[in-house]
């Protein structure tokens, strides 16, 4: 499947086959191709929560205000966000990069993020609306649907994981043979609705 027709295929479904199976080299290859999505000086703050435990899908299907797709799909992946991943061992980040490289980076990181915790947040939020969208077009040019979800108790979900501290979920993925097929489109606005030249 070409790039243009994975995007245009690419939709948010519901009902999932739930004798479907993703192979473990799929998994991988989808996975390590969603770790190539950029992020802000490379700080990669995502974190998978990849749920294969069938009684603890269950209860988050329950925080989840009982919807199906959380069982039926292959595959159920909270994604998570380290707020602090930009001053844990920052040098991991350029760990492959040339000595002038990381001398000039690791500072910037540092004076970058420092006492501004707004920015923290939202650079963590960032990195992980990348990957999913990463995740989510790499599942459908691989032959697989998924959806995107806010709709769970996220202190619960964050309980159920054990989230730890400085840490947050950004949404949840699922992954799998949809059942059945999306309703057709809502309606996106147009062009010219959203697309602005210069200063609004």
């Amino acid at each position: 499947m070409n790039f243009l027709d994975t995007v245009t295929q690419r939709r948010s479904v519901k009902h999932y086959d739930s004798s479907a199976t993703i192979s473990d080299s799929e998994f991988e290859q989808m996975m390590n191709t969603v770790l190539l999505s950029p992020t802000s000086y490379n700080i990669q703050h995502w974190r998978f929560v990849r749920i294969q435990d069938r009684n603890l899908r269950a209860q988050i299907q329950e925080a989840a205000w009982g919807q199906a797709q959380v069982s039926e799909a292959s595959e159920l992946i909270v994604i998570c966000a380290d707020i602090n991943a930009w001053k844990d061992r920052p040098e991991r980040y350029w760990a492959e990069a040339d000595a002038a490289t990381q001398d000039t980076l690791l500072p910037m990181i540092a004076d970058f993020y420092t006492d501004n915790e707004q920015l923290q947040r939202d650079e963590a939020i960032r990195s992980c609306g990348i990957a999913a969208q990463t995740l989510m077009l790499t599942a459908k040019s691989l032959g697989y649907d998924s959806n995107p979800m806010i709709g769970f108790d996220n202190d619960e979900v964050a309980r159920l994981i054990k989230l730890p501290d400085n840490h947050l979920i950004s949404m949840m993925i699922v992954v799998g043979k949809a059942a059945r097929s999306s309703k057709p489109r809502g309606g996106q606005l147009p062009l010219s609705d959203v697309l602005i030249e210069n200063q609004f």
